[in-house]
């Protein structure tokens, strides 16, 4: 019996070691699990990276649309006398010499206030 139990101390011992190498090891993955996760060059930063980058070129995008108009209305203004008389007739109100403008009011301005007392 003094043998068995001799044997059993002894592996014991030796697992004692393997084991603490086996926690070690197991922390040292995780550790390195979390920082590929969540690390700098991790799949988190990389996702928000790639969310990013589709904002921008929607940006983009949106932002060549409007140069594009910005463009055509620069044409516009240098060659169409037309478009010229249209501008000053809506944005400035202005109007040819004898040209009479009449104002019709909406159905809302003539209607009487209502009002609760």
């Amino acid at each position: 019996m003094k043998g068995l139990n001799v044997a059993s101390e002894q592996e014991a011992m030796e697992s004692g070691p393997k084991n603490l190498l086996s926690i070690c090891l197991v922390i040292v993955i995780l550790l390195l699990c979390a920082y590929a996760i969540f690390g700098n060059r991790g799949v988190m930063r990389i996702l928000q990276a790639r969310e990013q980058q589709h904002q921008l070129e929607q940006q983009l995008a949106e932002l060549k649309e409007q140069q594009q108009q910005l463009h055509e209305e620069i044409r516009r203004l240098k060659e169409d006398k037309s478009y010229w008389e249209q501008l000053a007739r809506t944005r400035l109100g202005m109007v040819r010499e004898g040209e009479l403008i009449y104002h019709i009011p909406d159905g809302d301005e003539h209607k009487p206030e209502t009002g609760s007392k």
